[in-house]
């Protein structure tokens, strides 16, 4: 597989967080009975007309600032002409040749820990457009039913530029792209009802080769792994069948996540299989400077903007930085315990908050807005340990208990149940002096050079002392008096 290289490129269909359609009047909102949220402009009604929605637009300005892209003075609406049953026009209203949306660029952390690498995946283009009906199959005695509660829902598909060179970059891409929309709150995200959509488009060609090999699309991915599997097997088939002498035929193919396999939904179209041409019911959309400027200065700070500050204040590392802005409900709760903890504790909050706490949510499928362990309770046990109240592995106990509602405080639990840690060295000094009187084997193997007796000499002072021994000072006092 090494002399083969991946090409993968990612539309992106995200639906806009507006109350109505983009063309109508009708409801967006989802799980309503089939065909109780389309109106007569939605059906294609004789003599009805479309108006544009303002809120779209404003969304689709919203994500042209969020990745400095150039949004477009005007922009033309154009009609894609196809012909399936949940396409009640007959064709699609989208943008073409002038979209709202240009350029841009989006910066996504892959990988983790020490593999972890930064890519900036370059975008074509954003545009408006509105969604399809669904044709639904299940429950129809044989036959094909059509929903139209889609139809006229509000997207903005987005494009990259073939960038990415592996699964793992692409759902990194994928991954950030999601976070994004609802940071900058112009998408719900929720891929299981469809709001976010990945289509992959996926070839191979022989490493160092400059041109592209032959694409196939993988239509409809919503959830992240799927992209992932799909994207995978995809490049294993084209690379076999490229070795065993067939030719690779563009096409338009869907992911079957029960067998893990892709199959041709149908030979792939160019754009001038759709006869593009500007709908003649729509103006051009016209976008002036005040209006772009009024959007800029309602966006809150945006992720990229939050990791630099992060790494340059607060002296986190790119990986940490990029972790705890994954979201902004993650970049809310870190924040608002460095808030308690204070400035000084910021490593000592994100690894509470990435490892910790994330192992506990992940652990029983919680969403960190739903975490027992309030950022002010994190923030002050962290302090506790800060100032040497208790140890890092007292505070795991800590932890626990205010996870459990057993106190409403670090402070109340480590009170109640008696947890503040020793700190005398007298105190501290006879454990010790007691632990090498009882352990002379132990001391006998350290002064012979083997440096696990110590770590054993160490698990018996703190075992003495109900872990509550401050590690530091035991560790120097032993170190002291093994060596007298």
């Amino acid at each position: 597989m090494t002399q083969w290289e991946v090409v993968i490129g990612i539309e992106t269909h995200a639906q806009l967080a507006t109350v109505s359609k983009i063309f109508s009047g009708a409801s967006t909102a989802f799980g309503a009975a089939p065909n109780t949220q389309a109106c007569a402009v939605d059906l294609a009604l004789p003599g009805v007309l479309p108006v544009l929605n303002r809120q779209a637009v404003e969304c689709a300005i919203r994500f042209g600032l969020a990745i400095g892209a150039q949004v477009a003075p005007k922009s033309v609406f154009a009609r894609k002409n196809y012909f399936y049953p949940d396409l009640p026009k007959g064709y699609q209203i989208s943008q073409f040749e002038l979209p709202v949306v240009q350029g841009g660029a989006l910066t996504v952390q892959v990988g983790s820990g020490d593999k972890a690498y930064e890519k900036t995946i370059t975008l074509t283009r954003a545009h408006l457009e509105e969604d399809a009906g669904k044709s639904l199959h299940e429950d129809f005695h044989g036959k094909s039913g059509i929903d139209l509660n889609r139809a006229g829902t509000p997207l903005l598909e987005i494009v990259t530029e073939p960038d990415m060179r592996s699964s793992d970059e692409a759902v990194a891409y994928a991954r950030a792209l999601h976070a994004l929309v609802q940071w900058i709150g112009i998408c719900d995200g929720n891929m299981q009802e469809g709001s976010f959509r990945c289509d992959a488009n996926v070839s191979v060609r022989p490493r160092g080769q400059a041109e592209f090999g032959t694409r196939r699309e993988i239509k409809n991915l919503n959830s992240f792994r799927f992209l992932k599997e799909a994207i995978d097997y995809e490049v294993q088939w084209q690379i076999n069948e490229i070795e065993e002498g067939r030719k690779i035929q563009q096409a338009t193919v869907l992911f079957d996540p029960d067998t893990g396999a892709t199959r041709t939904m149908r030979t792939k179209e160019d754009a001038h299989d759709y006869r593009y041409f500007p709908d003649p019911d729509l103006l051009p959309l016209v976008i002036d400077e005040s209006w772009i400027a009024r959007v800029r200065g309602e966006l809150p700070e945006l992720p990229q903007q939050m990791r630099e500050r992060f790494c340059a204040e607060l002296g986190l590392s790119a990986y940490d930085a990029a972790t705890l802005t994954a979201s902004q409900d993650i970049a809310a709760y870190y924040e608002a315990t460095l808030a308690v903890a204070g400035l000084a504790n910021a490593k000592p909050c994100a690894n509470w908050v990435m490892v910790d706490l994330a192992a506990r949510l992940n652990k029983e499928g919680r969403e960190i807005v739903a975490a027992p362990v309030s950022p002010q309770q994190l923030g002050g046990l962290i302090q506790r340990i800060a100032d040497g109240t208790i140890s890092n592995n007292i505070a795991k106990k800590v932890f626990e208990a205010l996870w459990s509602g057993e106190g409403a405080t670090a402070d109340e639990v480590i009170e109640k149940q008696g947890l503040r840690q020793i700190t005398d060295s007298g105190a501290i000094e006879a454990l010790v002096d007691e632990v090498l009187a009882a352990n002379a084997a132990n001391v006998a193997e350290y002064r012979a050079g083997k440096e696990k007796a110590f770590n054993a000499l160490v698990g018996q002072v703190m075992k003495a002392a109900k872990g509550k021994a401050n590690p530091q000072q035991v560790n120097e006092l032993l170190k002291r008096k093994l060596a007298g």
